[in-house]
């Protein structure tokens, strides 16, 4: 059966998402379950972006052995050189480099001629397979490209070395009839063709991504590019969970095999949401939380007689279901570790502790622990950055009635290791928590976005708050879990401001480097 590689950019175009600021240990953990998930390559980054990225890059493809782990690069040598020394270490070192072709992009961003771009394109390729053995170049803008200048470029980098062809709908502005027909076009007029793979590459502008990638792959491509959720630049890339259970699904129209092992798709999912801070909408198709739900009472009576009326995923195909924690508050630390490594979690002995002293406190609170609970709790220790702790929140209490004016006091522990208590007013309870706590950053913190929503179900679940805000135009992103709503708030804000102090430190010491 035909082999589709799968190849997820959730790291690097997903990360370009707006309000999308991942640290390290994060894009790890997000690698870690992509190769559970069994993608074919992983693009974890972008290494001459920053060294926190070629960092991340490099962290990665020394932790992942399953798939094939790529950076991006531009057609320069010092792009490529720093997605080598990110990659070198990899199981199959690949790198991702690419140039635009569209006469729009050369003319007005490139400011260069076809000769020019051309003379460009072949040189980094071939430099490239100096060092990589596995090599795609991608013709950015390539759907709006001149067709027979697509053809005498590609024929040129093929020549060069490059295994991997990529011709992207930079701007979603392709349909589905068009996009398969320039891959076909391709691969019938491209003298090489024959010798490597076609890639498609879709955004969702115009809400085609999936259908172009599907449509791309019918006329020749053999890998598809997409993200978890179908996040990234704008309105996003082709997701990934639903190419996948589509062509699952439709299997007797599409004899094609992925290696996606479809019962991770929803721990995946969750997991890129809820480490990105990227709500899933409820109708979002295959992971969203009403995919498999219904209303109408016809569907409900249809379903009760036979799934298969209204039902042609079931949820237990992706890993759906709630499944009760066999674990409570007097389950030891052994069965606890136990259930972690099962999980797929790999926690030093202080993580793990950290981890088990918050479920035994959540365990002592709720009547019952559900999977998601223990997701969360065995997240947040695994994605945490150790010996590093800014500001701790220690305590914080808000005066809330409809009569009088909200206002919020709390109790935090600094750098320096002093408790200060600090107090401050707002229009609500949450306003008055920031007000409060961004006396510590003593400069104006911008709020961009701040969201709330359970991690399980019933009155006791936990909550997940997720603030977006900008400090000294520096854009950043805090997360926290609790059963209460104002807890989880306040320690969101502050690990949004210990980002965004770590970023700086980390910038700073860059500057003092060069």
């Amino acid at each position: 059966m035909r082999k589709i590689d799968i190849f997820d950019t959730t790291l690097r175009d997903g990360e370009q998402s707006a309000g999308i600021n991942l640290n390290t240990a994060e894009k790890v953990e997000i690698a870690k379950q992509l190769e559970r998930l069994g993608v074919t390559i992983i693009e974890a980054g972008f290494p001459a972006s920053s060294p926190g990225d070629l960092d991340a890059v490099q962290r990665i493809a020394g932790t992942v052995k399953n798939s094939i782990v790529t950076g991006l690069a531009r057609c320069v040598q010092s792009d490529i050189d720093a997605a080598w020394e990110a990659l070198k270490g990899a199981e199959q070192p690949h790198v991702h480099v690419f140039l635009a072709t569209s006469p729009i992009h050369m003319e007005y961003k490139l400011k260069k001629t076809p000769d020019q771009v051309v003379e460009q394109a072949v040189a980094a390729v071939k430099y490239a397979r100096k060092f990589f053995p596995l090599v795609e170049w991608s013709a950015e803008d390539g759907f709006r490209s001149d067709r027979e200048f697509l053809v005498r470029i590609i024929e040129q980098v093929v020549e060069a070395g490059a295994t991997t062809i990529n011709v992207p709908d930079t701007v979603g502005y392709a349909s589905p009839y068009e996009y398969g027909e320039l891959f076909r076009f391709l691969r019938e007029n491209v003298r090489g063709a024959d010798k490597v793979k076609f890639s498609a590459h879709c955004h969702d502008d115009l809400g085609m991504a999936v259908a172009n990638s599907i449509a791309a792959m019918e006329n020749g491509a053999d890998q598809i590019e997409c993200t978890i959720n179908g996040i990234g630049e704008r309105a996003g890339n082709a997701a990934l969970e639903e190419i996948a259970v589509a062509l699952h699904i439709r299997n007797d129209i599409y004899p094609v095999q992925t290696g996606i092992n479809l019962k991770e798709i929803k721990r995946t999912s969750q997991l890129v949401s809820r480490l990105t801070g990227s709500l899933i909408q409820p109708n979002k198709a295959v992971v969203g939380k009403n995919a498999f739900a219904h209303e109408s009472g016809i569907h409900q009576d249809g379903v009760l007689k036979h799934k298969e009326t209204y039902e042609i995923i079931s949820p237990a195909l992706i890993g759906e279901g709630e499944v009760p924690l066999v674990l409570g508050k007097h389950s030891g630390r052994a069965a606890f570790r136990d259930r972690a490594i099962k999980m797929g979690y790999e926690l030093s002995d202080e993580k793990l502790n950290k981890a088990f002293q918050e479920f035994k406190k959540l365990a002592d609170r709720k009547k019952e622990i559900t999977e998601d609970d223990l997701i969360t709790l065995l997240t947040e220790q695994q994605v945490s950055i150790e010996d590093i702790q800014l500001y701790e929140l220690k305590s914080v209490q808000v005066s809330y009635g409809t009569d009088n004016i909200p206002t919020a006091t709390a109790s935090v522990v600094t750098p320096d290791g002093d408790l200060r208590t600090i107090a401050a007013t707002g229009a609500g309870s949450v306003e008055a928590i920031f007000n409060t706590l961004e006396q510590l950053v003593q400069s104006k913190v911008n709020v961009l976005d701040f969201q709330v929503k359970s991690v399980s179900k019933g009155r006791d679940a936990l909550a997940d708050a997720v603030v977006n805000v900008r400090i000294n135009g520096a854009t950043t992103t805090g997360r926290d879990s609790s059963q209460d709503v104002l807890e989880a708030t306040a320690n969101a804000f502050i690990d949004a401001i210990n980002r965004n102090i770590i970023h700086e430190n980390i910038r700073q010491k860059q500057v003092t480097e060069v």
